[in-house]
């Protein structure tokens, strides 16, 4: 149960986190890290700055002491104590000296232990355990390190302050043997005060220098970040919009696809028409002419075959014309090599002279390349529209516009009656079969019914025809 509700912030933590921005997850991870590593430096470079400045004052308090004290305690190096002149000259030097504000205690060892001079004269003579810094000093080492208060020869004194302690070798001029270390006690106060600016000086560096090193990087992966997002934002945007058209290309080609099998249904039902009409009268006219032969054979005179004959004559001029009616509504006029006006005022004409009613056209003539599937389809168009404006709106305020505008085909049949338009499936091709004509070709059929009059206007990219 524990390990599990440890686990349950921590995952909460990472989802969180996951959740964050690259340039926010990259400020919280970088500026842990960075953090962690200004405060592991920080603490290293101040023990190092701290362990130098210690070992530089105890640098120069070595030489300072090793020419003061060295000619006072030459005799060490005969004797294993010091005459009461020595004494009272290092008394004189120690105690009452200048020097005596900046080293409270001093004393003088001995390699045995014992002390040959101290501040506190109470100890002269005594033998205590040699300090450790004492013992590095009889190795020629300068040692400097903070008092241990539990030491024998502080205990006799009663002391508990800390000061530095700082052990000297002392050597005998002729020899350069060790004889003595000087022990000097300085107050720590002046050397805590550098110690302090020293490390404050540090961290303040050391601040300084992350946070410029933290801000150039959250300024770069700022802007990384930025223009990666820009770059995602843009390709989800792309993304959308492919799945937008991919969407309407699959809607318009469902679109073309039932446009065009209702389009040969209804080609199928117009032949299945064509046939019948073709059947039920040029066929049954010709039938009459040809059982109207036999009366020839059997006519008994020249004056009956001729009357035969001008009847059989009538019968196939009726059929004649009649194959005539139905042919004009299964052919087009000649529109190969027509314009796009031409052909869309070819259509008005012909409906003008079938009519004898008045079209307005407005035409902005487009002299480029169009498939035969378009021109077709603009004629039929406008046929049928005019059709429809003559059947239900007598023929009233018949206009036709045809505008190109870039790509885009738009072809508008208005008039100004009040007869309802319906799309029906009859022998004609009526406004179902524009529709489906229209869609099939890609483009967009649209009917607009109101107090004024009907409009039916199609829109076709140019480049939709070559694809059918």
């Amino acid at each position: 149960m524990g390990v599990l509700a440890f686990s349950q912030p921590r995952r909460r933590w990472a989802d969180s986190f996951s959740r964050m921005s690259q340039p926010s997850q990259f400020a919280l991870a970088g500026g842990i890290v960075l953090l962690a590593a200004m405060t592991f430096g920080g603490f290293i470079i101040s023990g190092i700055i701290s362990r130098a400045t210690v070992d530089s004052t105890a640098a120069s308090s070595a030489l300072f002491l090793d020419s003061l004290i060295s000619p006072a305690v030459q005799e060490l190096a005969r004797s294993d104590s010091l005459s009461p002149g020595s004494i009272e000259r290092l008394d004189t030097m120690l105690k009452d000296g200048p020097i005596y504000g900046r080293f409270v205690h001093v004393d003088l060892w001995l390699p045995d232990g014992s002390l040959a001079y101290s501040t506190s004269s109470e100890l002269i003579g005594g033998k205590f355990a040699t300090p450790e810094g004492a013992a590095r000093a009889f190795e020629g080492y300068v040692e400097a390190r903070y008092t241990d208060l539990q030491a024998a020869e502080h205990t006799a004194r009663g002391w508990n302050t800390r000061f530095l302690e700082i052990y000297v070798p002392l050597r005998e001029h002729l020899s350069g043997l060790i004889i003595a270390v000087v022990e000097v006690h300085e107050l720590t106060a002046p050397l805590e005060e550098k110690l302090l600016w020293l490390r404050t000086q540090t961290w303040l560096v050391l601040i300084a220098a992350t946070l410029l090193i933290a801000a150039a990087l959250v300024v770069i992966v700022w802007k990384s970040g930025r223009l990666l997002a820009e770059h995602q934002s843009a390709l989800r945007n792309r993304l959308k919009q492919i799945e937008r058209v991919s969407e309407q290309n699959r809607k318009l080609r469902q679109k073309v696809q039932c446009a065009s099998a209702r389009l040969a249904e209804m080609n199928e039902a117009h032949l299945r028409n064509v046939g019948a009409e073709l059947h039920d009268g040029p066929a049954q006219l010709v039938g009459l002419a040809a059982l109207k032969l036999e009366q020839i054979r059997r006519a008994a005179d020249r004056r009956m075959r001729e009357n035969v004959l001008q009847s059989i004559e009538g019968v196939l001029t009726e059929a004649l014309q009649n194959m005539r009616i139905i042919a004009r509504g299964l052919m087009l006029p000649e529109i190969e090599g027509m314009t796009l006006g031409e052909t869309v005022r070819a259509a008005a004409d012909a409906h003008e002279r079938r009519t004898g009613t008045k079209v307005s056209v407005a035409l902005d003539d487009y002299h480029g390349d169009l498939p035969p599937a378009l021109r077709i389809c603009a004629y039929r168009f406008v046929q049928e529209g005019l059709n429809n404006a003559f059947r239900h709106a007598g023929g009233k305020g018949q206009t036709v516009e045809c505008r190109v505008e870039g790509r885009l085909l738009t072809v508008r049949v208005s008039d100004a009656g009040h007869g309802p338009h319906t799309e029906t499936r009859g022998c004609g091709l009526g406004l179902m079969g524009l529709r489906e004509r229209v869609e099939s070709l890609g483009g967009i059929f649209t009917m607009n019914q109101t107090a004024n009059g009907t409009t039916i206007e199609m829109t076709v990219n140019l480049g939709q025809g070559d694809e059918t």
